[in-house]
């Protein structure tokens, strides 16, 4: 068995203009003042990694790896999460998802497709020369308008919509492959590959992609009502990355899992700061040790009621008592007779005349 990593930070919620949250080594020294060992990156802001020049340079992420060491953390991953989102943009969303865009793209959904794809094939360059082995994403969404099966669907327009979408990420996983990383797409609503029969179809669609993993991340699931444990057990395999976030789900007469158009505070499910909700956390770190996952426990901090910063400085303390450093021995084997295979045989009465 391997122990987990962390606890570290995702830090896409908690960057701002203002210090300390306005730079790589600001947040880094905020971080590791917290109690985190490890900080989760989005691309997307020069001030925090300049993903154009990271992607040539080796000695640029040599020495953003150092200055980043200085402060007392290391980077465990890099987030393409809103480039990846803009991958595969339905038209109902095109406006909405704009703002995801450089101006110079926006308006012009084949440009920000070409963008989006480009800038997540630098990450993966990246990633190999930080020395990251995983890399999360959005998959982007051309069917989730049509999540609910009215008007009646057409026959064969999930098939082309996952076809479409393998065809856009084949290039980009084929690209990953070459520099040595895992392209971790996170399991969630608002994604075409929002569950486990969802990463299945799109799994199957890109040919079983060795490249092809899963960012864990339970809260979704509560929200969807779907078991969490469970998926753990059917896709361990492909799980590679863990935010560790927390949420709850409250069934009421109003409303239900589609949320009645509420905010957040009132929806029946809703992302709570860590053991705030209502996730067996210490079910899944048992599951995740029992599997042998050896990534990162990263804190993704999403609540409606608690302080954010309140929130990173519990998270912090919560993830390191939940990981388990995992035994190198059994409990029991004080009692062990010290038997042989002679033995064995012996004790099952193998080796009795008329056994062969």
């Amino acid at each position: 068995m391997k122990t987990l990593k962390g606890p570290a930070i995702f830090l896409a919620q908690f960057m701002d203009d203002a210090e300390p949250f306005n730079n790589i080594e600001a947040m880094a020294r905020w971080a590791a003042d917290l109690g985190f060992v490890g900080i989760q990156v989005p691309i997307g802001n020069a001030a925090f990694i300049d993903v154009a020049l990271a992607a040539e340079s080796q000695d640029y992420c040599d020495e953003l790896k150092g200055r980043v060491a200085t402060c007392g953390v290391q980077i465990t991953e890099l987030s393409t999460h809103l480039e990846g989102q803009l991958v595969a943009v339905h038209p109902a969303y095109d406006e909405l998802f704009d703002g995801f865009a450089p101006a110079e793209v926006r308006g012009n959904p084949a440009a920000r497709t070409i963008w989006a794809t480009q800038q997540v094939k630098l990450a993966a360059q990246a990633s190999a020369r930080l020395g990251l082995t995983e890399q999360v994403a959005f998959p982007g969404a051309l069917l989730w308008p049509m999540v609910y099966p009215w008007p009646q669907r057409p026959a064969g327009l999930v098939e082309e919509g996952f076809a479409e979408l393998a065809r856009r990420w084949r290039p980009i996983l084929d690209h990953c492959d070459e520099h040595g990383v895992n392209l971790c797409y996170e399991i969630h609503p608002g994604e075409d590959l929002h569950d486990g029969v969802t990463f299945e179809r799109f799994l199957a669609a890109v040919d079983d992609h060795p490249r092809c993993h899963i960012l864990y991340d339970p809260s979704h699931f509560v929200l969807q009502q779907l078991d969490y444990l469970a998926f753990i057990d059917h896709y361990h395999e492909r799980i590679k990355m863990f935010h560790v976030k927390d949420a709850e789900y409250r069934s009421n007469g109003r409303s239900g899992v589609y949320g009645g158009y509420q905010d957040w505070l009132e929806r029946p499910g809703r992302f709570r700061s860590l053991g705030d909700g209502q996730i067996d956390f210490k079910a899944i770190f048992s599951k995740l040790a029992g599997y042998d996952y050896d990534g990162w426990a990263v804190l993704e901090w999403e609540c409606c009621l608690k302080h954010q910063q309140d929130g990173a400085r519990e998270g912090a303390a919560f993830i390191r008592d939940h990981i388990i450093r995992v035994t190198d021995k059994a409990f029991d084997d004080f009692a062990s007779a010290g038997t042989d295979r002679a033995a064995n045989r012996r004790i099952l009465g193998l080796d009795r005349e008329g056994t062969s």
